[in-house]
């Protein structure tokens, strides 16, 4: 069956999350801080162990008292604000003010790297009328990020976990997702970098492409192969 509907993730396939010293460097002048280089990449460097990074790296050690709430840390934006500010929290950083500055600076557009290849697809499915969804586990409202970098002009829908109480792999998300394009499972794909949540979407009949969740100057065409699985 000809493909006419394309789903994406978002973070790991779409855009990729700065690195954690620009992240926490970012934060920190807003609060007026400025630490020496040497002690900035330590500081980040234990945020990315806790895992307190959204679209980053996965909890080295997933507090026990947490493990609840990083299973369902998608379904709503509260628990997704909470479950990251306790992962810095687990950073002991000197700063406490710096936690909620934290969450917050990671929702803003130029906190987000687009993957070399983004636009480039997404244009050629636009003029080939193959219609995009964006379908993503997340607690806050990822539309801006599309907006700043000019790539909203090129998805038709989005299914967002926190809007719809459901997380990937669960069918439901990617049921509203083919429903919002109006496209049915068995001609529609789904590119994602998690085997697991993405690969949810096959249970539904959707086909399945998946990318590898690298820095964004590491992974420049991986998005190139959806093309021709419509060719």
């Amino acid at each position: 069956m000809a493909i006419k509907g394309v789903l994406f993730d978002f973070s790991g396939t779409l855009f990729r999350i700065e690195p954690a010293e620009s992240w926490l460097r970012t934060s920190l002048a807003r609060l007026g801080i400025t630490v020496p280089e040497p002690e900035l990449a330590r500081w980040a460097a234990r945020l990315e162990d806790a895992g307190a990074l959204p679209g980053g790296s996965s909890p080295r050690e997933l507090p026990p008292r947490l493990a609840g709430l990083w299973a369902e840390r998608d379904r709503t934006a509260d628990r997704h604000r909470e479950l990251y500010t306790e992962l810095a929290r687990e950073a002991g950083l000197p700063w406490p003010e710096a936690y909620e500055v934290l969450y917050d600076r990671h929702m803003e557009p130029d906190a987000w790297i687009p993957y070399p290849d983004a636009a480039e697809v997404l244009g050629a499915l636009r003029e080939r009328g193959t219609a995009v969804a964006v379908v993503s586990n997340i607690g806050w409202d990822l539309r801006p990020v599309f907006r700043g970098h000019g790539l909203d002009r090129f998805v038709d829908a989005y299914a967002l976990s926190y809007e719809h109480g459901v997380q990937k792999p669960e069918a439901g998300l990617f049921e509203a997702a083919c429903a919002a394009l109006g496209t049915e499972p068995g001609e529609t794909l789904m590119v994602g970098d998690d085997a697991r949540a993405d690969g949810g979407a096959t249970a539904l009949g959707c086909s399945l492409e998946l990318v590898r969740h690298l820095p964004a100057a590491e992974r420049p065409d991986e998005l190139r192969p959806v093309l021709a699985r419509l060719d």
